[in-house]
């Protein structure tokens, strides 16, 4: 067991993994307060435009594989530090383009790598520190989003009315420099006898003498984790529930602000709608932590999470039904109460499905797959937009979208219980049944001798 878990130190890496989620995830969310000025600078359409959040997000989420080997081969220290150089490189290098064929690549490829690095290697490093508080440790981390979603959109729309959108990205590239800082404070956990969790051990070089062909499938076994896509039905299942979810999901975030724009509603007004749904998200979150830490929770956090996406699938009829500022604050509302669920239980609910030490592997597929409907979502939207002119066509395909995933995984998991608890009536009752929670791999019969060795990775407190 990594030491220490749950007290000292790990209090200030769980403070580090706020700051972290607020500079990283938090950063997509002020990007349409620049979507009408980039649209004026770059004559530009909709669809166009919509690239340039796409890649960042896309690639955010998409980098995993990659930080995956950066955090084994180097630490997740290293990965944080490199992570945030990168985010600030690709922001300074924003502020002197000429087109949006630039803008994609500095402000979206590199600044999204940049917090890929940082934010996935800062959940790996956070796993490492809390065990038993590891529900709540998700879900306090979360709020760093939260906290992005409040402030970036502010601070964006003060600095954009006052310097304009180029020298805001310049000093948008000096803050996310304090992603170095979060890094540093992630040292490596020890083990008892000493030697670090996160080095790479000696065995693991050793597909190196083998060809090229066994070795690049062994790098995308132990990275990708297709073997755990293969066997694990429950990471199954949530993987693609997320992956299509996400194509929805990340719609409101980029059209809402030019949607209340068009219909009348003043920018600085517009802005703020973004960050009320980041301030509620701060007390809803660790609520969400608690609630769904609770032992009676315990295997059943997919169904919270599901019903957390179908509220936000629902939550977008009421955009539909009026463009009004007061009933758009009231969506805001709606909408960072399911957010709040979703964005608590992510990560939490991939950790009650796979194993502890193949999560860095199982995030890395997980991402990978999210990032493809999470880059063609918002241009594909944002396409429909330009042909139609009507914005409605935005939550009407995030509202589809988000209830269909939601009543995929919620069913899909619902069967998969009942066909566990099926099978165990045949079988040898088993000591702790919720251990073997989200798996539908065939389990042996033990000797009554024999303990039963654990197949998921459970966290309750």
């Amino acid at each position: 067991m990594p030491q220490p878990t749950d007290r000292g130190w790990a209090w200030m890496v769980l403070l580090a993994a706020v700051l972290l989620q607020g500079l990283t995830l938090g950063f997509p969310s002020c990007i349409g307060v620049f979507f009408t000025d980039l649209q004026h600078e770059f004559q530009a359409s909709n669809s166009e435009t919509s690239w340039f959040p796409s890649i960042m997000v896309a690639v955010l989420h998409g980098g995993g594989p990659l930080c995956s080997i950066l955090v084994k081969r180097f630490g997740y220290r290293f990965a944080v530090m490199l992570g945030g150089l990168l985010s600030s490189v690709g922001m300074v290098s924003s502020s002197f383009c000429k087109s949006l064929g630039q803008l994609y690549i500095t402000a979206g490829l590199i600044t999204g790598l940049g917090s890929c690095f940082s934010f996935q290697a800062g959940v790996t490093a956070l796993g490492h520190y809390f065990v038993r508080w590891q529900a709540l440790a998700n879900a306090m981390a979360s709020t760093g989003v939260s906290l992005g979603f409040t402030l970036w959109p502010l601070l964006s729309q003060y600095m954009l009315d006052e310097m304009g959108w180029r020298n805001t990205f310049l000093i948008f590239g000096g803050i996310l420099l304090n992603c170095c800082v979060c890094g540093a404070i992630m040292r490596p956990v020890q083990l008892a006898s000493g030697s670090l969790v996160q080095l790479p051990r000696p065995g693991e070089d050793s597909g190196r003498r083998q060809n090229r062909k066994t070795a690049c499938f062994q790098m995308l076994q132990k990275y990708l984790a297709f073997d755990i896509f293969c066997q694990n039905k429950g990471y199954q299942i949530y993987t693609i529930g997320v992956t299509w979810m996400m194509m929805g999901f990340v719609l409101p975030h980029v059209y809402l602000v030019p949607y209340a724009i068009q219909n009348g509603v003043e920018e600085r007004k517009a802005a703020l709608l973004i960050s009320i749904i980041g301030f509620i998200n701060i007390f809803i979150r660790p609520l969400t932590g608690l609630l769904s830490g609770h032992r009676i929770f315990t295997g059943r956090r997919i169904y919270l999470f599901s019903l957390a996406v179908l509220l936000c699938g629902l939550s977008n009829f009421i955009c539909i039904i009026s463009a009004e500022f007061s009933v758009l604050i009231v969506y805001c509302v709606i909408l960072s109460i399911a957010m709040s669920g979703i964005g608590a239980l992510t990560f939490q609910v991939l950790m009650d499905v796979v194993e502890m030490d193949r999560f860095s592997s199982a995030l890395g597929l997980f991402t990978v797959l999210e990032s493809i409907t999470l880059l063609i979502g918002p241009p594909l939207t944002g396409l429909l937009v330009d042909i139609t002119n009507d914005f409605h066509y935005v939550f009407y395909t995030s509202s589809f979208l988000l209830i269909s995933a939601a009543l995929f995984m919620g069913l899909s998991f619902c069967a998969l219980e009942k066909k566990r608890n099926l099978k165990e009536t045949t079988k040898v009752p088993l000591d702790n049944p919720s251990r073997y929670q989200y798996n539908d791999t065939p389990t042996e019969p033990q000797p009554e001798s024999q303990s039963t060795p654990a197949v998921v990775y459970v966290t309750s407190i």
